[in-house]
C-alpha cells in the first residue's frame, strides 16, 4: 500500500519543528501591546525564562506522548502512569518557580505565586500529548488494517481465479476434441476465447484496475464457452454494452455472479435458463444476472459453491463502499443478482 507524502518520517518531523518554532515565536505573533516593534522585547525571547519554558514544555510532550503512554497506561499500569504525571507536574512548577526566582534568600529556596502558574500550561500539554499520541496510533492501527485488508483482498482474488470450476474446463476441452474430430470451423474461436480466458485469469487480473471493456470481454468469453458445453440444452440471452467502455474497474469482480448463475442454473433443472444483463450509463454500471432454480433439489455442488459470492460482497464493501447497491433474492423459481456500481470517471 503507498504511503502518503503526509504519513512520512520526514513530513512528520517536519510538522514538529515547525509547530515549535511558532509555539516559541508565539509572543511576536500577538499584539504583545506594541512590543513587537521593539528590539529588546525581541531579543528578550531568547531569555533563560522564555527558553527554559519551551524546552521543559518539549519535554512534558515527548515523554507524556512517547514513553509515558505506551509504556505504562498501554500496560494497564495506570497506577504508576498517574504518579509518573504527578511527579512531572510537581517537578515542572518547581522549574517554572526556579526560573523567575532563581535566588535562594538565607539559604531557603522559596515557592512564589508563579510554581502554582505552571498548573495550567502542564495540563494543557499533557493533554496534547495524550491527544497526539492517540490520534497517532488510531491512525497507524487504521493504516495496518487497510493493508490487511488489501491483503485479504489479493488473497481472495487469486482464490476467486482458482475457483473456475474444473468441471467447466474439462467438459470445454472435451467439448474442442469433439469439435476437433469434426472438424468443426468452431474450434478455432473456441480455443482463441479460452486462451483469453486464461490469460486475464491468470495475468491481467494481477493489476489493480482493469478497463471495463476487458472485464466485459472476459465474462462475455466465459459465457460464450459455457454456451459451447451446453448447446441447445440451455437458454442463455446475453445483452451486454460496455465494450468499448474503460472505465476502471477491479478485476474478476463481475464473473463470480455469471459463475454461480451456471452452478446452480444447471443440472437436474427443467427449462433451465439464465439472463444476463449489462449497461452503462454515463458513470453508472447496472449488472443483472438470473436463473431458473429448483428449491427441492437435493442435487450436492461442489464445495467451492457460494464462496464466491461471500467474496465479492467483501470486495464490493471494501473498494465501493457507499458507491454500490447490491440486490440477492429469490423469487418465482429465479435466482436473481442486481448490482448497481457508481464507476471511477
Amino acid at each position: 500500500m503507498r504511503k502518503q507524502w503526509y504519513s512520512s518520517r520526514w513530513a512528520i518531523t517536519g510538522f514538529h519543528v515547525l509547530a515549535w518554532i511558532l509555539i516559541f515565536l508565539l509572543p511576536l505573533l500577538g499584539p504583545g501591546n506594541g512590543h513587537g516593534q521593539n528590539p529588546e522585547w525581541r531579543r528578550s525571547l531568547f531569555n533563560k525564562v522564555h527558553v527554559g519554558f519551551t524546552l521543559a514544555a518539549m519535554a512534558i510532550f515527548y515523554s507524556n506522548a512517547y514513553y509515558f503512554i505506551p509504556v505504562y497506561l498501554y500496560h494497564r499500569k495506570k497506577w504508576q502512569y498517574f504518579l509518573l504525571i504527578t511527579l512531572c507536574l510537581t517537578a515542572f512548577c518547581f522549574f517554572g518557580n526556579f526560573l523567575f526566582h532563581p535566588e535562594i534568600i538565607n539559604g531557603k529556596f522559596h515557592l512564589n505565586r508563579e510554581f502554582f502558574f505552571g498548573v495550567i500550561p502542564f495540563v494543557f500539554l499533557w493533554t496534547m500529548g495524550t491527544l497526539y499520541r492517540f490520534a497517532s496510533d488510531k491512525t497507524k492501527t487504521d493504516q495496518l488494517l487497510k493493508e490487511k485488508e488489501n491483503e485479504n483482498l489479493k488473497t481472495e482474488l487469486s482464490f476467486l481465479r482458482s475457483q473456475v470450476s474444473p468441471h467447466f474446463l474439462f467438459n470445454v476441452l472435451n467439448n474442442m476434441v469433439a469439435l476437433a474430430r469434426l472438424k468443426s470451423e468452431k474450434l478455432e474461436p473456441s480455443l482463441i476465447k479460452l486462451s483469453g480466458l486464461m490469460r486475464y485469469m491468470l495475468y491481467e487480473s494481477d493489476e489493480e484496475k482493469v478497463p471495463l471493456s476487458r472485464e466485459v470481454e472476459y465474462v462475455g468469453s466465459f459465457i460464450d464457452l459455457q454456451k459451447l458445453r451446453f448447446g441447445e440444452d440451455m437458454v442463455i440471452n446475453v445483452h451486454m454494452d460496455g465494450k468499448d467502455d474503460y472505465h476502471p474497474i477491479e478485476p474478476m469482480l463481475l464473473i463470480p455472479f455469471v459463475e454461480n448463475a451456471f452452478k446452480h442454473g444447471t443440472g437436474m433443472i427443467s427449462q433451465p435458463e439464465i439472463d444476463i444483463s449489462l449497461q452503462v450509463n454515463k458513470d453508472l454500471l447496472d449488472f443483472r444476472v438470473r436463473n431458473r432454480y429448483d428449491g427441492e433439489s437435493t442435487e450436492i455442488r461442489d464445495k467451492t459453491s457460494g464462496i464466491g459470492l461471500t467474496n465479492v460482497k467483501r470486495r464490493l464493501n471494501l473498494l465501493y463502499e457507499n458507491r454500490h447497491i447490491l440486490s440477492i433474492g429469490k423469487e418465482d423459481g429465479w435466482f436473481e443478482v442486481s448490482l448497481q456500481l457508481k464507476l471511477n470517471p
